[in-house]
């Protein structure tokens, strides 16, 4: 992986046992959807910026971990997965707690390509203030 940002090595090193594999895990989704990802620390949890604007981050608690999309509530969601951040939790997937609860990786490939191409395209989320 390029770009990688050691601060999130130890992250993920940090994290609960379980979390472990699925943080892991989605890096390295990212990382294959978008080569040109760059790895941050923000708000104290890994980030994934894109074209020098965050796209996704995710972070892992005591008892599951979060994977959320910057600009999720335009996204395109042809498969009705994504949750709004809050609904049930902090990130767009709900709770995650062990790898089978993300959709396959065939999709999460096309939510980052899509978080990309908004990316790409200079699309932003319009403010609530």
């Amino acid at each position: 992986m390029k770009s990688t940002d050691p601060r999130i090595d130890t992250y993920i090193l940090k994290s609960a046992e379980f979390a472990q594999p699925i943080l892991i895990h989605l890096r390295a989704l990212v990382h294959a959807a978008c080569p040109e990802v760059e790895e941050k620390m923000k708000w104290s949890f890994p980030h994934f910026d894109y074209k020098g604007e965050m796209m996704c981050s995710m972070a892992s608690f005591k008892h599951h971990s979060v994977f959320g999309f910057w600009k999720a509530s335009i996204i395109a969601d042809p498969d009705k997965i994504l949750t709004p951040v809050g609904e049930s939790a902090m990130g767009n997937f709900g709770k995650i707690t062990r790898l089978q609860d993300l959709p396959p990786d065939e999709v999460m490939i096309a939510y980052i390509k899509e978080a990309m191409r908004l990316n790409d395209e200079g699309v932003k989320v319009k403010s609530n203030t």
